[in-house]
């Protein structure tokens, strides 16, 4: 049972990461069938980064009334409905409309796995779940290329990974008993019964929550900035050919993806501190190559490789270590608050950057990677000290 649960979850972190590629693949021809500018997909990803931190916040309550095996099982089927509705979508405001429970869904089942993950399961099981991710986010843009090329629709692509995740909807339905009697639900720090959900409010004024959220924010900042805007760089800074500039941006995806495998066979036996602590480091590394003003380009696309093999493992381990840090009991909120804290960072900074190299030129990009860096470093080891003298 042990083993059968382990890979439906590892299925779940796959379906998590199916959807998250499909708006960016299918937009090219989805604005122009629904009549509306391309920077209209500014407001559908915002719809659902709102919906998805709303719902990372609620899930300490939500997980505690009604489990984690039904909370996936639900998010995951509203995300279902919500690809299915954006096949449906002939109007710009039914795209925005559907982008309601699909943010909601998303959030929701995040913050449970993970926490869930956390809880029962090692490092290296977090790091090869994330990995997972990756394979599903990769996975998605070749399906809507498959329906475009096809002239089968953009509808068909989001139909198609509708279907994958009903199918996945029914089976977490089917096996919702499984979740408690492999792993029973989480109990108070002196093994009665749980604590009520924890406030907001509440888990900020926990030692060194702040701390962990600011260096998780820093992180998903800086991330979602290379993603969106390392190949833009490469080509108006650095004059990099605009084909060379996308594959290598491609790179920093596959070098989480990649490293994410790798760091899973090392993540039991370095812990999560070192490989938080070694990650930041080495995308400080990569960006410090980058941002070396060297005629050839070898070093700054080396440093965009580098860059993504060393944020592999910051993600996952920072949320693995999180009942250790701040209990069990804990967890789920503080998780929660984490996803949000996440997607907020990465919802809002890769446009802050945007406007900030319209305004001073596109050579800030490394030294913005590394001010995160800075800061993500900064905030996980003061987080230590204090996690170490409460000990």
């Amino acid at each position: 049972m042990y083993a059968f649960l382990l890979a439906i979850i590892y299925f779940a972190f796959i379906s998590l990461g199916l959807p998250d590629s499909l708006i960016g693949a299918g937009w090219p021809v989805m604005h122009t069938d629904l009549g509306v500018p391309t920077a209209a997909a500014g407001i559908v990803t915002m719809i659902i980064a709102g919906g998805t931190i709303v719902s990372s916040l609620l899930s300490d309550r939500l997980t505690r009334r009604l489990g984690v095996g039904l909370v996936t099982a639900i998010s995951v089927g509203m995300t279902a409905g919500a690809l299915f509705g954006f096949s449906t979508s002939t109007e710009f405001w039914m795209l925005c409309l559907w982008a309601v429970p699909y943010g909601l869904g998303a959030g929701a089942v995040d913050a449970a796995l993970n926490n869930y993950v956390a809880l029962h399961y090692s490092s290296k099981h977090m790091s090869w779940l994330h990995a997972f991710w990756g394979v599903g986010a990769s996975i998605s843009p070749f399906i809507m290329s498959y329906a475009l090329s096809r002239n089968l629709g953009w509808e068909t692509g989001y139909r198609s990974v509708g279907i994958i995740q009903i199918a996945l909807t029914v089976l977490l339905f089917a096996t919702i008993p499984l979740w408690r009697k492999v792993n029973p639900g989480v109990v108070a720090a002196d093994g009665g019964e749980p604590a009520p959900a924890l406030s907001l409010a509440a888990a900020l004024r926990i030692t060194g929550v702040p701390k962990m959220l600011l260096a998780f924010f820093s992180y998903c900042a800086l991330e979602s900035t290379a993603i969106i805007w390392a190949a833009t760089y490469l080509v108006q800074h650095r004059g990099v050919a605009v084909a060379t500039a996308a594959a290598f941006a491609s790179l920093f995806l596959l070098g989480i993806t990649a490293g994410r495998f790798l760091s899973g066979f090392i993540a039991d036996t370095l812990g999560d501190r070192q490989l938080i602590r070694w990650g930041f480091a080495l995308i400080g590394v990569g960006a410090l190559l980058i941002l070396l003003p060297l005629e050839t380009d070898v070093l700054a696309l080396a440093g965009l490789v580098i860059m993504g093999l060393g944020g592999a493992p910051v993600y996952p381990s920072i949320i693995h270590s999180t009942p250790s840090n701040f209990g069990r009991e804990n967890s789920q909120a503080i998780v929660g608050i984490q996803m949000a804290s996440a997607y907020t960072g990465s919802t809002f900074m890769p446009p802050l950057f945007g406007v900030l190299g319209a305004w001073l030129g596109m050579w800030i990009f490394p030294i913005f990677v590394l001010v995160f860096v800075a800061l993500g470093l900064a905030m996980t080891e003061r987080l230590n000290g204090q996690v170490d003298a409460r000990a």
